[in-house]
Protein backbone atom coordinates (compact mmCIF):
# COMPACT_ATOMS: atom_id res chain seq x y z
CA UNK A 1 0.00 0.00 0.00
CA UNK A 2 1.10 3.57 -0.63
CA UNK A 3 2.25 6.19 1.84
CA UNK A 4 0.87 9.72 2.15
CA UNK A 5 1.89 12.50 4.50
CA UNK A 6 -0.91 14.56 6.01
CA UNK A 7 -0.86 17.69 8.15
CA UNK A 8 -4.22 18.71 9.57
CA UNK A 9 -6.62 18.09 12.40
CA UNK A 10 -7.36 14.58 13.59
CA UNK A 11 -11.04 15.33 13.14
CA UNK A 12 -10.59 16.02 9.46
CA UNK A 13 -8.32 13.01 9.05
CA UNK A 14 -10.61 10.47 10.71
CA UNK A 15 -13.79 11.77 9.07
CA UNK A 16 -11.91 11.36 5.75
CA UNK A 17 -12.75 14.97 4.94
CA UNK A 18 -9.55 15.28 2.93
CA UNK A 19 -8.27 14.09 -0.43
CA UNK A 20 -4.85 12.66 -1.08
CA UNK A 21 -2.93 13.69 -4.18
CA UNK A 22 -4.12 10.64 -6.13
CA UNK A 23 -7.74 11.59 -5.48
CA UNK A 24 -7.06 15.20 -6.41
CA UNK A 25 -5.38 14.16 -9.67
CA UNK A 26 -8.19 11.74 -10.55
CA UNK A 27 -10.87 14.36 -10.03
CA UNK A 28 -8.94 16.99 -11.97
CA UNK A 29 -8.57 14.59 -14.92
CA UNK A 30 -12.07 13.15 -14.98
CA UNK A 31 -11.34 9.77 -13.39
CA UNK A 32 -13.12 7.94 -10.58
CA UNK A 33 -10.99 7.22 -7.52
CA UNK A 34 -11.99 4.58 -4.96
CA UNK A 35 -10.05 4.05 -1.75
CA UNK A 36 -9.38 0.37 -1.11
CA UNK A 37 -8.83 -1.16 2.33
CA UNK A 38 -5.74 -3.32 3.02
CA UNK A 39 -7.82 -6.48 2.40
CA UNK A 40 -8.58 -5.32 -1.14
CA UNK A 41 -12.21 -4.45 -0.43
CA UNK A 42 -13.72 -0.96 -0.94
CA UNK A 43 -13.55 1.08 2.24
CA UNK A 44 -16.44 0.81 4.63
CA UNK A 45 -18.92 3.64 4.96
CA UNK A 46 -18.50 5.70 8.10
CA UNK A 47 -20.55 4.44 11.03
CA UNK A 48 -19.51 7.20 13.45
CA UNK A 49 -20.78 10.74 13.04
CA UNK A 50 -18.42 13.64 12.46
CA UNK A 51 -19.47 15.09 15.81
CA UNK A 52 -18.54 11.88 17.63
CA UNK A 53 -15.19 11.75 15.86
CA UNK A 54 -14.42 15.34 16.83
CA UNK A 55 -15.33 14.61 20.45
CA UNK A 56 -13.08 11.57 20.42
CA UNK A 57 -10.22 13.51 18.83
CA UNK A 58 -10.49 16.15 21.56
CA UNK A 59 -10.50 13.47 24.28
CA UNK A 60 -7.44 11.82 22.78
CA UNK A 61 -5.66 15.17 22.40
CA UNK A 62 -6.27 16.15 26.01
CA UNK A 63 -5.28 12.72 27.30
CA UNK A 64 -1.96 12.59 25.47
CA UNK A 65 -1.10 16.19 26.35
CA UNK A 66 -1.57 15.33 30.02
CA UNK A 67 0.51 12.19 29.64
CA UNK A 68 3.54 13.86 28.05
CA UNK A 69 3.57 16.96 30.27
CA UNK A 70 6.56 17.14 32.64
CA UNK A 71 5.74 15.79 36.09
CA UNK A 72 4.06 18.36 38.30
CA UNK A 73 3.29 20.71 35.42
CA UNK A 74 0.07 21.58 33.62
CA UNK A 75 -0.78 19.78 30.34
CA UNK A 76 0.86 21.21 27.26
CA UNK A 77 -1.18 23.74 25.24
CA UNK A 78 -3.91 22.14 23.17
CA UNK A 79 -4.34 22.62 19.44
CA UNK A 80 -7.75 23.34 17.95
CA UNK A 81 -9.70 20.31 16.72
CA UNK A 82 -12.41 20.64 14.06
CA UNK A 83 -13.20 19.46 10.55
CA UNK A 84 -12.81 22.82 8.84
CA UNK A 85 -9.18 23.83 9.36
CA UNK A 86 -7.06 23.55 6.18
CA UNK A 87 -4.80 20.59 5.56
CA UNK A 88 -1.69 19.72 3.58
CA UNK A 89 -0.96 16.38 1.95
CA UNK A 90 1.48 14.82 -0.48
CA UNK A 91 2.67 11.35 -1.44
CA UNK A 92 6.32 10.45 -0.79
CA UNK A 93 5.58 6.69 -0.86
CA UNK A 94 7.76 4.16 0.93
CA UNK A 95 10.69 4.22 -1.50
CA UNK A 96 11.33 7.92 -0.87
CA UNK A 97 10.94 7.65 2.91
CA UNK A 98 13.34 4.71 3.10
CA UNK A 99 15.80 6.50 0.82
CA UNK A 100 15.69 9.51 3.15
CA UNK A 101 16.51 7.29 6.14
CA UNK A 102 19.40 5.75 4.23
CA UNK A 103 20.68 9.14 3.11
CA UNK A 104 20.46 10.59 6.62
CA UNK A 105 22.22 7.64 8.26
CA UNK A 106 25.05 7.69 5.73
CA UNK A 107 25.57 11.41 6.27
CA UNK A 108 25.54 10.99 10.05
CA UNK A 109 28.31 8.39 9.88
CA UNK A 110 30.29 9.90 7.02
CA UNK A 111 29.59 6.94 4.75
CA UNK A 112 29.08 7.10 1.01
CA UNK A 113 25.43 7.25 0.02
CA UNK A 114 24.52 4.42 -2.38
CA UNK A 115 23.81 6.05 -5.73
CA UNK A 116 20.79 3.88 -6.53
CA UNK A 117 17.87 2.67 -4.43
CA UNK A 118 15.93 -0.43 -5.41
CA UNK A 119 12.24 -0.09 -6.13
CA UNK A 120 10.47 -1.63 -3.14
CA UNK A 121 13.67 -1.56 -1.09
CA UNK A 122 13.89 -0.74 2.60
CA UNK A 123 16.35 1.04 4.87
CA UNK A 124 16.92 -2.31 6.61
CA UNK A 125 18.44 -3.70 3.38
CA UNK A 126 21.61 -1.69 4.14
CA UNK A 127 24.14 -2.47 6.93
CA UNK A 128 24.14 1.18 8.07
CA UNK A 129 20.59 0.66 9.35
CA UNK A 130 21.75 -1.67 12.12
CA UNK A 131 24.39 0.84 13.16
CA UNK A 132 21.76 3.58 13.32
CA UNK A 133 19.23 1.48 15.23
CA UNK A 134 21.83 0.60 17.84
CA UNK A 135 23.09 4.15 18.33
CA UNK A 136 21.62 6.22 21.16
CA UNK A 137 22.46 9.38 19.23
CA UNK A 138 20.05 8.27 16.51
CA UNK A 139 16.98 8.04 18.73
CA UNK A 140 15.21 10.29 16.27
CA UNK A 141 11.50 10.14 15.57
CA UNK A 142 12.31 9.26 11.95
CA UNK A 143 14.44 6.27 12.91
CA UNK A 144 12.04 5.20 15.66
CA UNK A 145 9.15 4.65 13.27
CA UNK A 146 7.02 7.59 14.39
CA UNK A 147 3.77 7.98 12.46
CA UNK A 148 2.30 10.98 14.29
CA UNK A 149 3.90 14.31 15.24
CA UNK A 150 2.01 16.63 17.56
CA UNK A 151 2.15 20.43 17.02
CA UNK A 152 4.51 20.98 19.95
CA UNK A 153 7.90 22.71 19.80
CA UNK A 154 9.60 20.58 22.46
CA UNK A 155 11.33 17.52 20.95
CA UNK A 156 10.15 14.21 22.38
CA UNK A 157 8.69 10.87 21.37
CA UNK A 158 6.80 8.15 23.16
CA UNK A 159 4.72 5.07 22.47
CA UNK A 160 1.00 5.71 22.70
CA UNK A 161 -2.28 4.54 21.18
CA UNK A 162 -3.85 6.52 18.37
CA UNK A 163 -7.57 7.27 18.67
CA UNK A 164 -8.13 3.96 16.86
CA UNK A 165 -6.33 2.11 19.65
CA UNK A 166 -3.33 1.22 17.47
CA UNK A 167 -0.07 1.45 19.44
CA UNK A 168 2.43 3.66 17.58
CA UNK A 169 5.33 6.01 18.16
CA UNK A 170 4.09 9.57 18.67
CA UNK A 171 6.54 12.46 18.48
CA UNK A 172 6.41 16.23 18.06
CA UNK A 173 6.80 18.61 15.15
CA UNK A 174 9.70 20.22 17.03
CA UNK A 175 11.55 16.90 17.02
CA UNK A 176 10.93 16.32 13.32
CA UNK A 177 12.00 19.84 12.42
CA UNK A 178 15.25 19.45 14.34
CA UNK A 179 16.01 16.16 12.61
CA UNK A 180 15.37 17.62 9.18
CA UNK A 181 17.57 20.61 9.95
CA UNK A 182 20.35 18.25 11.03
CA UNK A 183 20.13 16.33 7.75
CA UNK A 184 20.32 19.53 5.73
CA UNK A 185 23.27 20.81 7.78
CA UNK A 186 25.17 17.57 7.12
CA UNK A 187 24.52 17.51 3.41
CA UNK A 188 22.95 20.05 1.09
CA UNK A 189 22.87 23.17 3.27
CA UNK A 190 20.05 24.20 0.96
CA UNK A 191 17.87 27.28 1.29
CA UNK A 192 14.21 26.87 2.18
CA UNK A 193 13.22 27.98 -1.32
CA UNK A 194 15.31 25.18 -2.80
CA UNK A 195 14.01 22.63 -0.31
CA UNK A 196 10.39 23.48 -1.09
CA UNK A 197 11.03 23.08 -4.83
CA UNK A 198 12.24 19.47 -4.50
CA UNK A 199 8.72 18.10 -4.00
CA UNK A 200 8.04 18.90 -7.64
CA UNK A 201 11.44 18.30 -9.21
CA UNK A 202 12.95 15.32 -7.38
CA UNK A 203 12.00 11.72 -6.78
CA UNK A 204 10.14 9.44 -9.13
CA UNK A 205 8.81 12.32 -11.24
CA UNK A 206 12.09 14.23 -11.61
CA UNK A 207 13.63 14.91 -14.99
CA UNK A 208 16.76 13.02 -13.97
CA UNK A 209 14.78 9.90 -13.16
CA UNK A 210 12.76 10.15 -16.36
CA UNK A 211 16.00 10.37 -18.32
CA UNK A 212 17.36 7.31 -16.56
CA UNK A 213 14.09 5.47 -17.16
CA UNK A 214 14.47 5.81 -20.91
CA UNK A 215 17.77 3.96 -20.61
CA UNK A 216 16.31 1.10 -18.59
CA UNK A 217 15.33 -2.34 -19.84
CA UNK A 218 13.02 -2.68 -22.82
CA UNK A 219 9.98 -3.39 -20.68
CA UNK A 220 10.23 0.16 -19.25
CA UNK A 221 9.78 -1.23 -15.73
CA UNK A 222 12.08 0.94 -13.65
CA UNK A 223 13.76 -1.04 -10.86
CA UNK A 224 16.05 1.57 -9.34
CA UNK A 225 15.95 5.26 -8.54
CA UNK A 226 18.49 7.87 -7.56
CA UNK A 227 18.82 7.55 -3.77
CA UNK A 228 19.54 11.23 -3.27
CA UNK A 229 16.73 12.34 -5.55
CA UNK A 230 14.24 10.19 -3.66
CA UNK A 231 15.60 11.50 -0.36
CA UNK A 232 15.21 15.10 -1.50
CA UNK A 233 11.61 14.45 -2.51
CA UNK A 234 10.67 12.95 0.87
CA UNK A 235 12.63 15.65 2.68
CA UNK A 236 10.79 18.43 0.86
CA UNK A 237 7.37 16.95 1.62
CA UNK A 238 8.25 16.48 5.28
CA UNK A 239 9.56 20.04 5.50
CA UNK A 240 6.40 21.37 3.86
CA UNK A 241 4.34 19.45 6.42
CA UNK A 242 6.41 20.91 9.27
CA UNK A 243 5.95 24.45 8.01
CA UNK A 244 2.22 23.88 7.53
CA UNK A 245 1.92 22.44 11.03
CA UNK A 246 3.72 25.43 12.53
CA UNK A 247 1.48 27.87 10.67
CA UNK A 248 -1.84 26.19 11.41
CA UNK A 249 -1.15 24.39 14.69
CA UNK A 250 -2.09 20.89 13.50
CA UNK A 251 -0.56 17.40 13.84
CA UNK A 252 1.30 15.52 11.10
CA UNK A 253 0.41 11.92 10.25
CA UNK A 254 1.81 9.27 7.95
CA UNK A 255 -1.20 7.73 6.25
CA UNK A 256 -1.32 4.14 5.09
CA UNK A 257 -4.98 3.31 5.74
CA UNK A 258 -4.81 3.12 9.55
CA UNK A 259 -7.98 5.23 9.89
CA UNK A 260 -10.29 2.74 8.21
CA UNK A 261 -10.77 0.15 10.97
CA UNK A 262 -12.05 2.77 13.41
CA UNK A 263 -14.62 4.05 10.95
CA UNK A 264 -15.65 0.53 9.96
CA UNK A 265 -16.32 -0.99 13.36
CA UNK A 266 -17.36 2.05 15.35
CA UNK A 267 -14.78 1.76 18.13
CA UNK A 268 -13.91 4.72 20.36
CA UNK A 269 -10.69 3.74 22.01
CA UNK A 270 -9.37 6.56 24.17
CA UNK A 271 -12.14 6.55 26.76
Amino acid sequence: MGLDIYAGTLTRYYTQNWKNVAQQWAEANGYTFTRVAPNGEPEAVDVISAEEIQEEAVRWRDKILRAIAPEGQEPLPAWEENGEKPYYTDKPDWDALNALLLFAACKMYGEAVPSLFDKGGTFEDYPVSQRAYGDERMRWSLFSGAVCWLPIAEPLYTQAPLPTGEQVIVSTVGALKGELEKINDLSWQASEETILSWAGTEGQSSAAVESAERQQAADNERRQYSTESLAKCAYSMAWRAVRFSETHGVPILLDFDRSRNWLADGRLCSE
